[in-house]
């Protein structure tokens, strides 16, 4: 049975594959050599400072880091929908989350669901399976749902989290650790969601799709929880925000954005702090944000709703040379 014959773009692939396995060897060389020259060149500047009778640069302040009883969810089960240069910006955008999520203040359990295909394989290879050594995030193959009910475990056992940050008023409410528990949810953010996610709530989780590709397939996210039975919510962006622009996200924005929540517990204040200034957001007034919070209060019945979706579409204009990134749909 003959073979069919791989295309230009395939080959261009396997070469610039091959090519990259070739200079392995070289790159850690020049990590180690450029490391070297950093550790030299603060040496050199103490020693001159000290020469000169010039004070020492003040070391970084310690920001002592709490980890939280709360889950943020990667949905990465789409990846024969997105083609290669989709699935490159998503794992720039995965890798991302785990950097804001590793240096935040209060950290959330991140993880990665439906970890496989050409994303694991670009893990794996082009970045050298460093994602292995990484902590404070889990890459599991089974999907959201599952991981969800995983999710339970981890946050109510021993390494858990404290009820810190957003979630000290829980210390002084007349409820018990037991009753906290047993409240916790399970929502995806999901721009088509009738619900407005007020606040993140403790023993929950919070799933964000990741899915880049310009809106081909908008509204799957949406229609993938409710078919699995998941509550779904959209971030109050346009109640805190007047945007010039389109509202667009990359999925590393919604997980920043959540966990300059846990910290502030403010969502104008998250949002401002995150989202691109060239996208020309504005702080509504005050009496503007609580009136439209009001609003959704009364939308969602008076329950306080917790989680929400992120649609990816491509933007290579937001993260560093290095990432390439796509932008996803607000859930606005």
């Amino acid at each position: 049975m003959m073979q069919t014959p791989l295309s230009k773009n395939q080959l261009k692939r396997i070469r610039r594959k091959e090519e990259w396995e070739a200079k392995r060897d070289d790159r850690k060389a020049w990590r180690k050599e450029k490391t070297q020259e950093r550790r030299e060149r603060k040496k050199a500047a103490r020693v001159a400072a000290i020469a000169e009778g010039q004070p020492l640069p003040k070391p970084k302040e310690y920001i002592a880091r709490k980890q939280l009883p709360v889950t943020i969810i990667i949905d990465c089960d789409f990846d024969d929908l997105m083609h290669e240069g989709e699935r490159t910006s998503l794992g720039s955008q995965v890798t991302r989350s785990y950097s804001d999520n590793k240096n935040a203040r209060f950290r959330a359990h991140l993880t990665i669901s439906s970890f496989g295909g050409h994303l694991r394989e670009r893990f794996d290879g082009l970045m050298e399976g460093m994602y292995k050594s990484w902590r404070g995030v889990r890459f599991l193959e089974t999907d959201f749902v599952d991981v969800s009910q995983q999710a339970k475990v981890w946050m109510t056992g021993d390494e858990g989290g404290e009820l810190v940050g957003a979630f000290d008023k829980y210390t002084s409410d007349d409820v018990s650790i037991e009753t906290l528990k047993s409240q916790g949810e399970v929502v995806y953010l999901s721009s088509e969601a009738d619900d407005t996610l007020l606040e993140l709530k403790p023993f929950s989780t919070y799933i964000i799709g990741g899915l880049v590709d310009k809106n081909r397939e908008k509204g799957l996210c949406h229609k993938r929880a409710t078919q699995r039975g998941i509550r779904t919510a959209r971030l109050p962006i346009g109640d805190f925000l007047d945007m010039s622009s389109r509202r667009v996200l990359t999925t590393n924005h919604v997980n920043e954005i959540m966990l300059r929540w846990l910290e502030h517990k403010d969502w104008g204040r998250a949002f401002i702090e995150v989202i691109p200034q060239r996208k020309g957001g504005k702080l509504k007034t005050d009496v503007e944000a609580r009136s439209v919070e009001e609003h959704d209060m009364m939308q969602n019945d008076g329950s306080h709703v917790i989680e929400q979706e992120a649609v990816v579409a491509k933007d290579e204009e937001e993260i560093e040379a290095k990432d390439e990134t796509s932008a996803t749909d607000d859930h606005a």
